[in-house]
């Protein structure tokens, strides 16, 4: 009651600088469309225009600290709260994991992980606190924390993938940007301005804002290297408690993210090319596991199968496998090559067809690269389709 007698009184304090924000973002939009028209035509225009969207923004970014800032401290304290739902914490299997405290902690240890970079000395103590819950809850062998596992694991895993696709997104308009050659162009410098003024906000925040918890949390931790490696961690916490499969469809379907790591840097393909690794031979164990009880999942799992090929089999032809820092050992790729064969063989003929197709183009055409070696296997496939020829 009290919380809410002191926003009553700064509601007129509230109000004005969302209505300034909103006027100043329509007056913003008309202005823009103005001076698109204009840079169509005078090329000086362009420059005054991306100048004007860097103000822009970073009198937006100012306008929301400022409005923070005028707030007394009780109503900072309570500007973000956590507030529990009022149940018996006790899971119940029935219901939703969100509704047990365990399931609850658990998702903010991961989801810290996620926002804190490497290199603060609280990261390894929240992972193995992250970690100690994981196996805590797999040791008591109980259906719901089971089931909590699962849940909060697959959504830790697929906010993950979420942040590094972004990441590489960044990542790849910084290089399609400048790529070194010649001076560079006016949305380059832009990109590099906007990010500066975005660190000194979030500097601003850390330093001048409110005790509560921003919401918009700096992720300057999500490097896309540090994701990646998160990933691989995440996949390997599922299988441990037996939903790896949770993470092979999460992956299979993952296509954007595997486009995006052809483009990418080669410690980041090498990351990646580990998680992929990993989750191929997961699939390939779960293929071996499946009894005649489950062949009503075994047209899931071969369409899981072709997106997970057609994703990511590009990416281990083209990512740089050298020798002075090898990502996988020789008998880790002999062992992958023959994963990938297995897996290839189990599908339909024109299925294999579309795959050793897709292998053949990127290996041809990657010079820096003789892996995965899957010429035997092409010249099988290539020997059934002309015995097929002469049968038909």
């Amino acid at each position: 009651m009290e919380v809410e007698m002191d926003m009553m009184e700064n509601l007129p304090s509230t109000i004005s600088p969302l209505l300034l924000r909103s006027m100043a973002s329509s007056v913003f939009i008309y202005a823009d469309k103005l001076f698109i028209n204009l840079a169509e035509k005078f090329k000086p225009f362009e420059i005054i225009r991306y100048v004007l969207i860097t103000s822009f923004l970073f009198f937006l970014r100012l306008l929301s600290f400022l409005f923070l800032s005028d707030l007394p401290p009780k109503s900072q304290s309570h500007v973000y709260t956590f507030n529990p739902p009022k149940s018996n914490d006790r899971y119940l299997i029935g219901s939703g994991v969100s509704d047990s405290g365990i399931a609850r902690a658990l998702s903010q240890v991961l989801s810290i992980v996620n926002d804190i970079p490497v290199s603060s000395r609280k990261y390894a103590i929240v992972r193995s606190l992250a970690e100690g819950l994981i196996e805590e809850n797999r040791r008591e062998d109980a259906e719901g924390l089971r089931e909590v596992n699962r849940a909060v694991l697959s959504s830790a895993f697929s906010r993950t993938l979420s942040y590094l696709e972004a990441a590489m997104v960044e990542l790849g308009q910084d290089r399609i940007g400048h790529d070194g050659a010649g001076p560079a162009p006016v949305q380059y410098w832009v990109k590099r301005a906007l990010r500066v003024v975005r660190s000194v906000g979030d500097g601003v925040w850390a330093r001048e804002g409110s005790g509560g918890v921003r919401e918009d949390v700096n992720r300057s931790g999500n490097s896309a290297e540090k994701l990646a490696a998160e990933l691989l961690w995440l996949a390997q916490k599922l299988a441990d408690c037996g939903f790896g499969e949770e993470a092979v469809e999460r992956w299979a379907s993952a296509s954007n993210l595997a486009s995006l790591s052809l483009l990418a840097e080669p410690r980041l393909q090498g990351s990646l090319v580990k998680v992929s690794t990993f989750l191929f031979k997961q699939a390939r164990d779960m293929e071996m596991a499946l009894d005649e009880t489950e062949e009503f999942y075994e047209e899931s799992r071969r369409q899981t199968k072709m997106r997970m090929l057609t994703s990511w089999l590009p990416l281990l032809c083209r990512a740089s496998n050298g020798t002075d820092m090898p990502v996988l050992s020789i008998n880790e790729k002999a062992e992958l090559e023959k994963v990938l064969e297995e897996t290839i063989e189990l599908l339909d003929h024109e299925e294999q067809e579309q795959v050793l197709s897709l292998w053949l183009h990127h290996f041809a055409y990657c010079s820096s690269s003789d892996w995965p070696n899957l010429h035997a296997l092409y010249c099988r496939w290539c020997t059934n389709s002309r015995k097929l020829l002469l049968l038909h």
